[in-house]
């Protein structure tokens, strides 16, 4: 049986702005306040 190897292993990059573990994710609008450290995602208009 073959070993599952992660796409990318190892820490996460941190992010150059807070200095933190880089997310990579959006605050979802629909349950606010459930990570208040993310940024909340906008929809351009016509997008």
């Amino acid at each position: 049986m073959e070993t599952i190897k992660a796409i990318k292993p190892g820490p996460k990059r941190t992010a150059d702005s807070t200095g933190k573990p880089d997310r990579r994710q959006r605050d979802n609008k629909d349950t606010p306040g459930n990570t208040p450290s993310l940024k909340p995602h906008k929809h351009k208009p016509g997008k």
